[in-house]
């Protein structure tokens, strides 16, 4: 059984304002969650007492494999 009247919904209301709503939200929502996070002990990153790794101790990438 289909519903063939969900297109409707757009006529109540309007596309372009819908999507700006909701990508506001998540984007609120996304930095809400992060802030709750450096806020915590265990989730902080950013001052958990283990320095950065440099760049000259990161390992080379392996050679790529053919698959040919």
């Amino acid at each position: 059984m289909k519903n063939d009247n969900m297109y409707k919904i757009w006529h109540i209301f309007d596309p372009r304002r819908t999507l700006v709503a909701v990508f506001g939200f998540l984007a609120v929502l996304a930095l809400l969650i992060h802030f709750i996070l450096l806020g915590s002990q265990d989730f902080n990153w950013l001052s958990d007492g283990i320095p950065p790794v440099s760049a000259g101790q990161m390992s080379a990438m392996p050679d790529a494999r053919n698959i040919n």
